[in-house]
């Protein structure tokens, strides 16, 4: 039986690389659309939780794993040789930067080695994790086929870019159209069966430098529009002009304007990335992307200006931001979930502590730190209670969740800079400070 029947008849065995943010999702929406899945992870952590039912992701409720597992087609497992009985791999695995803010793409190519070993004819292999143009077609291909198989006849590549939005209440992976790029069409229309299955809309491109392109585009789209704001917040504060009251007026305009916000700096796994992604790519060709490195600095450079106007707003106090407390109001890269990834506010903290300051934090979401690639904060959530607030010289709005009672933070805190927006319509006494 053929690719394109296994997938047309729900029998084509799914392997997910990577059960993290977008890899559990694809897994779930696989399995609901009929398809026997295997989760791949190095973290034997992960595949035990998903065996007990358990979810470690905030906005992927238990109860779902618990239905998956019911259905008895799913297995979660670190046993990387199980890749050799699968038919369709997609690999959904991190694209991070190092530290010279250049790719770091050993997990990829690291994946890529491991498929390579059990790589069999028929199989179709899709990249989902953003990267530069030119990824899968040529450094991707190139390790799979020193096997001796050949992409488009012998095996099907292709790429399909995720565009995940964590606890987005709008939108699903099945709701949101699906970009696919093949390095042959026959890789293409193979790709485009399987998430066809899956998905309410798929978008079909030229090929898989088109798709990995695309998803550039929407970040970098994205990274240039809230660098703008952040700018123009930096700039306004200092005419004495409210930011977020100006785009709200010009946000009235039904057509030529979207509205962008400012906040304390770029979180997540895409958007702070994903822009030098092509930045790195473009030196190739002698190109100097001016635009996208502008915003990169801009918006990287948040973080150290709310610290200046926390150590400023502390100042005006009599106080000095040595030895002040501080507590930071959300850890999470953005509101309502636990998604720490590239969160300012990790930043923060690691500047504020330098300083000289006493830092703690609060989330709902995150109850205590863990080793991560470029921080070890070795901190636990502190509770947030009238009084715990009045322990602190300043509060800091880094994150809005949604469960926060902000009558509370201002009612008892001495100082808050809010860099949210989230006191917009408390009453307070002048001890509130947007940033």
């Amino acid at each position: 039986m053929d690719l394109g029947t296994k997938i047309q008849e729900r029998t084509a065995r799914v392997g997910v690389v990577g059960l993290g943010y977008v890899g559990l999702p694809l897994v779930i929406t696989f399995e609901k659309a009929g398809f026997p899945v295997i989760g791949f992870d190095l973290d034997e952590e992960k595949a035990r939780q998903l065996h007990e039912g358990k979810s470690y992701i905030k906005h992927i409720p238990s109860d779902n794993i618990q239905r998956l597992l019911a259905k008895k087609r799913f297995l979660a497992t670190t046993d990387f040789s199980l890749l050799g009985t699968v038919d369709c791999i997609v690999i959904c695995v991190p694209t991070p930067l190092n530290k010279q803010r250049e790719p770091d793409l050993s997990y990829v190519f690291n994946t890529t080695r491991t498929i390579s070993r059990y790589l069999k004819k028929g199989q179709l292999i899709s990249l989902e994790s953003t990267t530069y143009p030119g990824t899968t077609d040529e450094d991707m291909r190139a390790i799979l086929e020193e096997t001796g198989l050949r992409a488009g006849t012998d095996f099907y590549l292709a790429f399909s870019p995720e565009r995940e939005d964590p606890n987005n209440k709008d939108f699903s992976t099945s709701t949101i159209p699906k970009v696919v790029g093949g390095y042959t069409a026959a890789c293409r229309d193979y790709a485009n069966a399987l998430y066809s299955t899956i998905v309410e809309k798929t978008v079909v491109v030229s090929s898989t430098k088109a798709a990995e392109a695309t998803k550039l585009l929407e970040n970098i789209y994205r990274a240039v529009n809230i660098a703008l704001v952040n700018e123009l917040k930096i700039l306004f504060d200092r005419m004495g002009i409210d930011i977020c009251e100006v785009i709200e007026a010009a946000k009235t305009k039904p057509f030529g304007f979207q509205a962008f916000y400012p906040g304390p700096g770029l979180g997540g796994h895409c958007i702070p990335i994903d822009p030098f992604y092509l930045t790195w790519k473009a030196r190739e060709y002698d190109f100097h992307t001016r635009f996208i490195e502008l915003a990169g600095e801009i918006n990287t450079s948040m973080p150290y200006y709310v610290v200046e106007k926390v150590s400023h707003a502390l100042n005006e106090r009599q106080k000095s931001l040595k030895s002040s407390k501080v507590l930071i109001l959300g850890l999470a890269y953005k509101k309502d979930i636990d998604d720490v990834r590239e969160s300012p506010s990790l930043k923060m903290i690691e500047l504020l502590t330098e300083y000289g300051a006493d830092v703690d934090y609060n989330d709902p979401y995150v109850p205590q730190t863990w080793k991560m690639r470029m921080y070890d904060l070795k901190k636990s959530s502190v509770p947030l209670t009238g009084e715990m607030l009045r322990a602190y010289d300043c509060v800091v709005i880094c994150t809005d969740h949604s469960s926060y009672d902000y009558e509370l933070v201002v009612r008892n805190a001495a100082l808050v800079v809010d860099t949210r927006n989230a006191t917009r319509n408390i009453t307070h006494n002048g001890n509130v400070v947007h940033a």
